[in-house]
């Protein structure tokens, strides 16, 4: 899988590939954006709102090939990123639906779906659907889209599907039957068993494809570790740690900024040596930073039986299938 110490340098040039990346339009998400751009891909921002979109495709653009980000475009380059935008609330089973169609008819391949947006409420909210917010947003919406995306995903051969979990995952506890979260709800909780049935998902749906056979898309796993966002500086004691001067120690040693926390997405995207269902995530100190490198994904993500609930809860919830073979369920396991 290439060197030891994995950097963009090391990715496959991505002309004439197409990548959408949800949730693009700031921190990881955005710089995975721009990493993908400057290897050439055509990228489609998928993102909630439009404006922020719009400023981040800027960015990415001004941004050329350096940015800091080890880009093949040349700052002196006449060739300008492609950037694309489409408008979706994955907490919104419409919007979903709305954008894939979009996706469909714009995209006939789409090589690359990152699965990248995220939200960590401080309060317990609920959808119109009657699912917590963060698992609506973080899970159900990108088990939606992934499915409605099937098409274009098949139709480009040895397509990447890469599911942004969190190291936190490891600590999530899920009940397929309670959705709304109507019991034990902590925004750390709530946000963590949003992640582990991302993990899950990712698994189970890599385990369906490969019923496929040569050629077809592969589902793997990433995470940032301890990276500066917005979903780690605004909550409890994370506000606190980005907020008191005496600790910047602490900040540089182990929390990486987006351009180089994206990293693990972009090797999970890109590395033609990386296999469906493994994670990527940083080789440091807990797996808070460092170079990305295979690390191991929940126990969880071998229960089989807890998959397939996972999957026909989420059936239900979104209204979405997959046209995939299954696997069998081992009645022993």
């Amino acid at each position: 899988m290439g060197k030891s110490r994995w950097s963009v340098s090391d990715a496959p040039d991505l002309s004439g590939r197409t990548a959408v990346v949800t949730g693009a339009n700031s921190g990881v998400g955005l710089a995975t954006a721009s990493h993908l751009a400057h290897l050439g891909a055509r990228v489609v921002l998928a993102c909630r709102n439009v404006e922020a979109a719009e400023r981040a495709r800027d960015v990415i653009v001004a941004e050329g090939g350096s940015g800091g980000h080890g880009g093949r475009i040349s700052p002196d380059s006449r060739i300008s990123p492609d950037i694309e935008i489409v408008q979706v609330d994955l907490s919104e089973l419409d919007s979903v639906r709305r954008a894939a169609d979009e996706l469909v008819e714009r995209f006939p391949t789409i090589d690359i779906l990152v699965n990248n947006a995220g939200v960590m409420r401080a309060e317990r909210e609920v959808t119109k659907d009657g699912v917590e917010m963060d698992f609506a947003t973080n899970f159900l919406g990108h088990f939606a889209l992934t499915g409605l995306l099937l098409g274009p995903l098949r139709a480009a051969r040895g397509a990447r599907i890469v599911s942004v979990c969190s190291k936190l995952s490891t600590v999530g506890r899920l009940d397929p039957d309670d959705l709304a979260m109507t019991t034990g709800y902590s925004a750390a909780a709530a946000y963590s068993r949003s992640k582990l049935a991302q993990a899950i998902f990712a698994v189970a749906l890599q385990r369906r494809l490969a019923l496929l056979g040569d050629g077809a898309p592969s589902s793997v796993l990433a995470h940032p570790g301890a990276t500066h966002s917005g979903v780690m500086r605004d909550q409890g004691v994370l506000s606190w740690l980005f907020s008191t001067p005496s600790l910047r120690w602490v900040r540089r040693t182990f929390i990486m900024d987006p351009a180089e926390g994206s990293l693990s997405s972009v090797r999970a995207a890109t590395d033609p040596g990386l296999l469906g269902g493994q994670y990527i995530g940083p080789g440091g100190f807990l797996e808070l930073s460092g170079a990305p490198v295979l690390v191991a994904p929940p126990e969880e993500t071998d229960d089989l039986r807890l998959a397939r609930a996972l999957w026909e809860s989420a059936e239900k919830a979104t209204g979405v299938g997959f046209d995939l073979p299954d696997y069998p369920v081992n009645p022993q396991s």
